[in-house]
């Protein structure tokens, strides 16, 4: 008779828990759903589509530069040696022909001092200079793209949010109520925006800095192979 009647009181407590769990598991299963990356990008808004082709065009910048600074800093070690030696010997002609099949800046920049051979020396320096500022500036084409979309893309992002903020503020004052789903939920979709933005913004200016090191470090080794070139000149008078 105890133990039936234990049963009884306990059965509808155990009914009831159960029911809870239910009712608490169902509550939070659609909170354990997940979003991708594109449906978090789509929910950005369209202000997503500027942020989307900023990030297009700094890929695209950041790839076609790299490349092309990798090709222009391949300089082969034995370069300055071998135009010396022609040099010394007097063999001009084959000097010029080195420089014109090294397809680098520091080939341009010796070919054309190779052409002043026989001026002062200072008309030869600075024609030397004038064509390495252009090499250089060659390079550096393109770079300034990279420092604007680092300033202007985590701008569209804030813009989205604030564009969000007010529609959620819009929002509540026709609902004249204020709710947490109300404001949450508009609020998260716009963070993406500022997120999206920051992201394009940091990759950018990384980028930009990243690729006027390379240009910097190309820039010094000009400098050494146009050093090198005049101290050849003044060997023979020696």
């Amino acid at each position: 008779m105890l133990l039936s009647l234990l049963l009884q009181i306990t059965s509808p407590a155990i009914d009831s828990a159960a029911k809870a769990t239910t009712a608490v598991t169902e509550t939070i299963a659609p909170i354990q759903d997940s979003l991708s990356l594109l449906d978090l990008m789509m929910k950005g808004g369209y202000i997503m589509i500027p942020i989307g082709i900023l990030s297009i065009l700094s890929i695209y910048v950041l790839i076609e530069r790299y490349i092309t600074i990798k090709k222009a800093s391949k300089i082969d070690d034995n370069f300055m040696n071998n135009v010396r030696d022609f040099i010394l010997q007097g063999n001009i002609d084959s000097a010029k022909s080195i420089c014109k099949n090294a397809q680098h800046p520091v080939g341009k920049m010796i070919e054309k001092g190779i052409v002043r051979i026989g001026k002062p020396m200072k008309e030869i320096e600075g024609s030397m200079e004038a064509v390495g500022k252009i090499e250089i500036g060659k390079l550096e084409k393109n770079t300034g793209i990279l420092g604007i979309i680092a300033g202007i893309a985590p701008m569209f992002g804030f813009i989205g949010t604030i564009s969000g903020v007010i529609k959620i503020f819009y929002k509540i004052s026709l609902a004249d109520n204020i709710s947490i789903g109300l404001i949450s939920g508009g609020l998260y979709e716009k963070m993406i925006t500022s997120a999206a933005g920051l992201v394009v913004g940091v990759f950018a200016f990384v980028g930009y800095h990243w690729l006027n090191m390379l240009i910097d470090k190309l820039s010094f080794k000009m400098e050494i192979s146009s050093m090198e070139f005049i101290d050849m000149l003044q060997e023979p008078s020696k």
